[in-house]
C-alpha cells in the first residue's frame, strides 16, 4: 500500500514526474531573467560611457580603443604608428577608478603603483606619452632622434632638452618639447651649464668663483670710507690667528700661554669697526701683496710686540718652514737694533729697528768728566737711513716719554748743544716728532714708500706704575662699559696736529689707542717667563706687565689693521689707473 501511494498520480500524473517538471520550468524562467538582465546591464553601461558628457577625453579614447587594433598620436605634425594600444599608466587607473566609484560609490580600491610620468614642460606644446611594446621601442627611439634632428636643423638658435630628470617607467619614453632658453651639455654630459646674455658659464645657475671674487671685491670696496678705529671687539670662536704656543720666534715676555695663563678668552675677541667688517688676514694673500717688498717695523717695544705677530702670522701660512728665518741667524729679539726676517719665497722681508724715541739718544759730558745721557730732540735716530728706502714703514713711539726721567725733563732734553735745564715733556715730544716729520718728507720717496704711524697702546695698570705695584693680573675679560675708558693721551693728539703738518708725505696714522683701552684682559700681567725663580715669584705682584701684550692677542688685530690698508691703498691705485 506504501508503495502504491508513492506512485499514485496527480491529476493523471506520478507525483515525482509533476514535481521534477515544475522545478525545470522554475529554473529555466530564471536563467533568461538573469541572462537578459545583464545583457542590458552591459548595454546600458556601454552607452553610459560612450555618451556621458561629464567623461573626459581619455575616457572616449578608452571607449574607442575596445573596439580598435591601433591607434595614432601626433607630434609637431609628424604621425608615430603603434602596435595594438597597451592602456597607458593614467588611462588604466582612470578607468577602473571610475568604475569601482561608479558601482560601489564608498568603496576605497588600490589602484596598481606605477611610477609617476614627469612633470609637463611649460611650453604652449603638451607632452604626448605613449607605451611601447618591446619589439617597436628601439624603432621609436629612431624616429625620435630624426624627430631631434629635424627640430635643430629648423630652429638653429634653440636646443632639444635631453633624457628628464623626474624618475620614468621602463619602455617609456617622452617626446622632446621644445624650449625657449638655450641650454648647453658641459664636457663631462652630466649637468646642464647654463649660458647668460654676458656669455659666463654658470653651473646649476651660480658660478661659485665668480660670486667669491665680487664678494671679495665689495668686501674691498666696504673698506674704501670705512673708519678702521671706531668700533667693538666682538667674540669670535673662529680666533686667534695662529695655534697658542705653537710660534717659537714669540718673545718670552709675550709667551702668555707658554708661561702658564690658565684662561683663554682674550684669544677669541675680533675688532669689528662699525662702519664695515674688516676681512680676516690671510697670511698668503698678505705675503703676495709684499712679494718683493721690505716691510719695516720702526719704534719701540711695542712695535716689537707687532713684528713678531706678524712674522707668526706669516710664518703659519707656509707650509716650510726652512723657508723663513732671520737674515742673521738670530733667535731672540731683545738684544740687537735691528732684526730682519726673510720669507724665500716671496723675496720679501719683515724687519724692526730698535728706536724707541724716533730721535737720537745722545750723551754729553757732565761735571767732573761723567757723562750723562739726553735726547736729542733735532736729530733722527741713527739707523734711519738703513730702512729710507723700504716699501712700507710702521713707525710708533710714546711709552718711552712716560718714564720718570722724560716726564720730569730735568737736563735731559737737548738741541744743538744746548740742553735744556727743565723742557715741558709735551713740548718735547712736539719737537722730537716735528724733526721725525721733516725727516720723512725729505727723505721717502712718496711713490714708492707706504708710511704708517701706529698711536700709542693703552695701558691699565692698577693701584700704581709698572715699578710701583701696578697690577692687571686676574683681568680676563675686556672692558665693555665705555665710561671706563680713559682720557686721550695729549701726546696722540700732538702727534695728530704734526701729521698734518707734513707736506711731501703723507702718512696713514693708525689709531689704535682706543682700541686697545678696552682690552685691560690682554697683557701678560705676571705671565712674563716660564719659570720664575723664588725671588721673581715674590716680587710678581710688585712688577707685572700691564703694557704690552700677549701673543696670540691684541697685536694680531694691529695687523689685521695693517692687512685691510693694503687692500685699500691697492684698491685706490687701481682706481687711479681708470681713465
Amino acid at each position: 500500500m506504501a508503495d502504491a501511494a508513492k506512485q499514485a498520480s496527480i491529476n493523471g500524473g506520478s507525483l515525482i514526474s509533476e514535481l521534477r517538471s515544475l522545478f525545470s520550468l522554475r529554473r529555466t524562467k530564471k536563467t533568461v531573467a538573469f541572462a537578459y538582465g545583464f545583457m542590458f546591464f552591459f548595454l546600458a553601461f556601454t552607452v553610459f560611457l560612450a555618451f556621458n558628457p561629464s567623461s573626459n577625453s581619455s575616457s572616449s579614447s578608452w571607449f574607442t580603443n575596445i573596439f580598435s587594433s591601433s591607434s595614432t598620436s601626433s607630434t609637431s605634425g609628424s604621425t608615430i604608428t603603434s602596435s595594438p594600444t597597451i592602456f597607458s599608466d593614467e588611462s588604466y587607473r582612470s578607468h577602473f577608478s571610475s568604475i569601482f566609484s561608479y558601482i560601489f560609490p564608498n568603496s576605497s580600491q588600490q589602484v596598481p603603483n606605477f611610477a609617476p610620468l614627469p612633470p609637463p614642460n611649460n611650453t604652449s606644446r603638451s607632452q604626448n606619452t605613449t607605451v611601447q611594446s618591446p619589439t617597436t621601442q628601439n624603432q621609436n627611439q629612431t624616429q625620435s632622434k630624426d624627430l631631434h634632428d629635424k627640430i635643430e636643423v629648423l630652429k638653429p638658435n634653440q636646443s632639444t632638452i635631453g633624457a628628464p630628470k623626474s624618475p620614468v617607467a621602463p619602455n617609456r619614453t617622452v617626446n622632446a618639447v621644445l624650449t625657449s632658453s638655450p641650454v648647453r651639455k658641459n664636457s663631462t654630459g652630466n649637468k646642464d651649464v647654463k649660458v647668460t646674455e654676458k656669455g659666463k658659464k654658470q653651473s646649476n645657475g651660480t658660478n661659485v668663483g665668480l660670486s667669491a671674487k665680487q664678494g671679495s671685491e665689495n668686501l674691498v670696496e666696504s673698506l674704501m670710507n670705512c673708519n678702521f678705529f671706531d668700533g667693538n671687539w666682538v667674540r669670535d670662536d673662529s680666533y686667534p690667528l695662529y695655534k697658542p704656543g705653537s710660534c717659537s720666534l714669540i718673545d718670552e715676555q709675550f709667551n702668555c700661554f707658554v708661561n702658564g695663563r690658565p684662561d683663554n678668552g682674550y684669544l677669541k675677541l675680533k675688532w669689528k669697526p662699525k662702519g664695515c667688517t674688516l676681512p680676516r688676514l690671510n697670511g698668503s694673500d698678505m705675503l703676495e701683496l709684499l712679494r718683493g717688498k721690505r716691510l719695516v717695523f720702526v719704534g719701540d717695544s711695542l712695535n716689537r710686540n707687532m713684528w713678531e705677530s706678524l712674522v707668526c702670522i706669516l710664518r703659519n701660512s707656509i707650509k716650510d718652514h726652512t723657508k723663513v728665518y732671520e737674515a742673521s741667524g738670530r733667535h731672540h729679539f731683545r738684544s740687537e737694533a735691528s732684526y730682519s726676517f726673510v720669507f724665500e719665497d716671496y723675496n720679501c722681508t719683515i724687519e724692526f729697528f730698535v728706536s724707541p724715541f724716533l730721535v737720537q739718544e745722545w750723551e754729553v759730558n757732565g761735571k767732573n768728566g761723567s757723562k750723562k745721557e739726553t735726547l736729542r730732540l733735532d736729530l733722527i735716530e741713527r739707523s734711519a737711513d738703513q730702512y729710507k728706502t723700504a716699501d712700507i714703514i710702521v713707525f710708533n713711539t710714546g711709552h718711552w716719554w712716560t718714564h720718570e726721567k722724560t716726564s720730569k725733563g730735568e737736563d735731559y732734553y737737548q738741541e744743538g748743544s744746548h740742553v735744556y735745564s727743565e723742557l715741558n715733556v709735551l713740548e718735547a715730544f712736539r719737537k722730537a716728532m716735528t724733526t721725525w716729520a721733516r725727516w720723512v718728507d725729505a727723505n721717502i720717496s712718496p711713490t714708492k714708500t707706504l708710511v704708517l704711524f701706529r698711536g700709542y697702546s693703552a695701558t691699565h695698570f692698577r693701584g700704581g706704575q709698572w715699578n710701583s705695584g701696578g697690577q692687571c693680573d686676574h683681568e680676563s675679560e675686556a672692558i665693555k662699559n665705555e665710561t671706563y675708558l680713559s682720557e686721550y693721551p695729549p701726546k696722540m693728539r700732538m702727534m695728530e696736529s704734526v701729521l698734518k703738518g707734513m707736506k711731501k708725505i703723507q702718512v696713514t696714522y693708525m689709531n689704535i689707542t682706543r682700541m686697545t683701552d678696552y682690552r685691560k684682559d690682554g697683557h701678560p700681567s705676571i705671565y712674563r717667563k716660564k719659570k720664575l725663580s723664588k725671588e721673581e715669584i715674590k716680587s710678581s705682584l710688585m712688577f707685572q706687565d700691564c703694557s704690552h701684550w700677549c701673543l696670540p692677542g691684541v697685536p694680531d688685530a694691529w695687523n689685521e689693521l695693517l692687512y685691510a690698508e693694503l687692500l685699500r691703498k691697492q684698491k685706490q691705485k687701481q682706481q687711479q689707473k681708470k681713465p
